[in-house]
């Protein structure tokens, strides 16, 4: 297997991505340029779908979260927040018990790779053709059991609350600067 080869150079270059720009949003006291690095992040993961040749999970995310969810952050961001203040230092024992936490997440992600047996001789073209699209349809659009209809508008009842949320707090900022 070649280390050179144009498969792994794009997953490389995908997976730093998404490591730097992932680093980047925890890391940074603008709060605007987390959501913008956020992007960047769900860009990248957007590319390793498309990369495995999952264009209909790739369309999702890019409309779902980088265009979506991310949009709604900033306009949240810009409602609430003034963009030139930096956001609150946070103490070194939240450092600590986060760095600890995501420590226990990596670790917990090792094992569970280096303990799943993943199947070598099945082609990516050969999964994607054995994928029924009308069963992926049904499963999302559906209200029974293990069918995704209602937990879907169920999340977009939830964005929608905290859209109006972020409005009554940002008028409320308005009046008390008046």
């Amino acid at each position: 297997m070649d280390l050179f080869s144009a498969n792994n150079i794009i997953f490389f270059l995908l997976a730093t991505i998404i490591l730097v720009f992932g680093f980047l949003s925890v890391t940074t006291t603008k709060i605007l340029r987390a959501a913008t690095y956020l992007f960047f992040v769900l860009f990248a993961i957007a590319g390793l779908y498309l990369f495995l040749s999952y264009e209909f999970l790739a369309a999702v995310q890019l409309s779902v979260y980088a265009g979506g969810i991310v949009v709604l952050f900033v306009f949240a961001i810009l409602l609430v927040k003034n963009l030139g203040e930096e956001t609150e230092k946070v103490s070194f024992q939240k450092k600590l018990v986060g760095g600890i936490a995501a420590f226990a997440g990596v670790v917990v992600t090792l094992i569970t790779a280096f303990n799943y047996g993943f199947i070598l001789n099945e082609t990516a073209d050969e999964a994607v053709e054995s994928v029924n699209m009308q069963a992926v349809g049904n499963a999302l659009m559906g209200v029974e059991k293990y069918q995704y209809l209602l937990p879907f508008e169920a999340s977009s009842i939830l964005l929608l609350a905290c859209i109006i949320g972020s409005v009554v707090v940002a008028q409320k900022n308005k009046e008390e600067k008046r």
